[in-house]
């Protein structure tokens, strides 16, 4: 896959500002990714147990990695659900066929 030049993408993150070098067809996506993850700081400063900032974002790393785990584990379940509905309809179209054959 071709990726498109890189472009400089400026982010503010917990009120400091950083520029970020990406695809350009990713620059989108970054800025989401950061908008996120301001979200998921906030939360946690709001609940008022955590006090240093890198504890923050540390806590809010965790929190974002463990719903995208969720989210991959239930994408995986929904794949094998599909997949061994799949199986069952390919027998029941199999075994159709067998008796029209016949």
């Amino acid at each position: 896959m071709n990726r498109g030049k890189s472009v400089p993408v400026n982010l503010r993150i917990l009120e400091k500002d950083y520029v970020v070098a990406c695809p350009e067809e990713e620059r989108e996506t970054l800025m989401a990714s950061a908008q996120y993850l301001n979200q998921k700081v906030q939360e946690v400063r709001e609940g008022g147990k955590v006090v240093s900032t890198e504890r923050m974002v540390v806590v809010s790393a965790l929190n974002i990695i463990h719903e995208y785990l969720q989210y991959k584990q239930q994408k995986e379940n929904d794949n094998f659900t599909v997949n061994s509905e799949i199986g069952l309809l390919e027998e029941k179209i199999d075994l159709a066929l067998s008796e029209i054959k016949q």
